[in-house]
């Protein structure tokens, strides 16, 4: 990115003009995260780029870590004369964020970007794609607020595009599907229409799936690195280490991501709705509300698969995401439940503590 690049280039719209009104008559300064490290953020304002921490006030206020600033995020500085390093003070409210569960036990959700308006799922179609995983972000993408573009990558390689191409949009329903074969240049002009007029678009999709060889075609340089695929098994592994955000010369901004092997889902089933709208629609004229499309009576989405209407694999594919769904949503009402009472146990022992203190005097 450039460093002497105004905001505006970076997406900085009367919205978040609007948003950071409250804190300009306390001084701080607007920019945006362009990289977030551990305990720091790179942040990018009208002067240029630096290096800021969270506030403690920011830290103590934060419920969950993903409110914590992330690339993407718009914050509001505090820079004044005599602090060693500027402090993030508050994170303007999103208005899109790409998610996933915490792939480990807890349920915890990692914030991997903010305020994107297009997520770009990349997908290698070499081999035959994997329908399933293109689903599962799809949910994702949906969940986030942005709008999803699937891209399909490693043309050149694939036996069959056509078939491959098929196959996707069968699952890719209302969404735009690209074919592209980076090295080469081919079908990546599309691409920049969608982050017109300093719009944020960001690359998600497994290891090896040409994301930086993607983003160097569309950023017209070489600024990611890039690997050989492996001889065993013909894959790429992923360069990209760190989530960055990057201002794009047609004036658009992208934000990579490393290669993800989990993608948890958040607890939320709107994002799967929309990936599934035939199934969301069918269930309309289910007899029960409640219906889980298993076993039920007068079940309608199961008659569309007795019929032929709808294929059996996506109806799985759909129950599967539901039931992970729902699995997260009662850990995290669980573990919400869980913090209000250690909250109310710890004011309960600061009243009795002040009750015996004064009772002293």
């Amino acid at each position: 990115m450039r460093e002497d690049s105004p905001l505006d280039a970076l997406g900085y719209s009367p919205r978040w003009h609007a948003l950071f009104e409250q804190h300009v008559a306390t001084g701080l300064v607007p920019g945006r995260v362009v990289r977030a490290d551990r305990g720091s953020a790179l942040v990018a304002t009208s002067s240029g780029l630096m290096r800021a921490r969270p506030s403690v006030r920011l830290l103590k206020s934060a419920v969950d870590p993903g409110e914590s600033p992330t690339v993407g995020d718009w914050v509001a500085l505090l820079t004044a004369d005599g602090l060693e390093v500027p402090q993030v003070e508050a994170v303007l409210p999103r208005a899109s964020a790409i998610a996933r569960g915490d792939p480990g036990r807890t349920s915890e959700t990692q914030v991997l970007a903010a305020n994107v308006d297009i997520v770009y799922v990349v997908h290698p179609i070499a081999d035959a794609p994997n329908l399933r995983r293109i689903e599962r972000e799809l949910s994702l993408a949906w969940d986030s607020g942005a709008v999803p573009v699937v891209v399909l990558t490693k043309a050149d390689l694939s036996p069959d595009v056509d078939a491959a191409l098929g196959a996707v949009e069968s699952v890719s329903l209302g969404v735009d599907v690209v074919v592209t074969n980076a090295l080469a240049g081919d079908g990546i002009e599309p691409l920049f229409d969608y982050v017109l007029g300093h719009r944020t678009a960001v690359l998600i999709g497994p290891s090896g799936a040409g994301k930086s060889t993607l983003m160097n075609s569309l950023l017209g340089s070489s600024r990611q690195a890039t690997r050989e695929t492996r001889v065993s098994d013909g894959r790429g592994r992923h360069t990209t280490v760190a989530r960055e955000l990057v201002e794009m010369t047609n004036g658009g901004v992208l934000i990579d991501t490393p290669g993800l092997r989990a993608l948890g889902l958040t607890g939320s089933i709107e994002g799967i709705a929309s990936t599934f709208p035939e199934i969301d629609q069918a269930a309309r004229s289910c007899r029960f509300r409640d219906c889980t499309h298993t076993d039920e009576p007068g079940c309608a989405v199961q008659a569309a698969v007795e019929s032929g209407v709808l294929e059996a694999a996506r109806l799985h594919s759909y129950q599967k995401l539901v039931r992970e769904a729902e699995v997260v949503a009662a850990k995290t009402d669980a573990r919400l439940r869980a913090r209000e009472e250690r909250k109310s146990k710890t004011i309960s022992k600061a009243v009795r503590d002040f009750h015996k203190h004064v009772g002293r005097k």
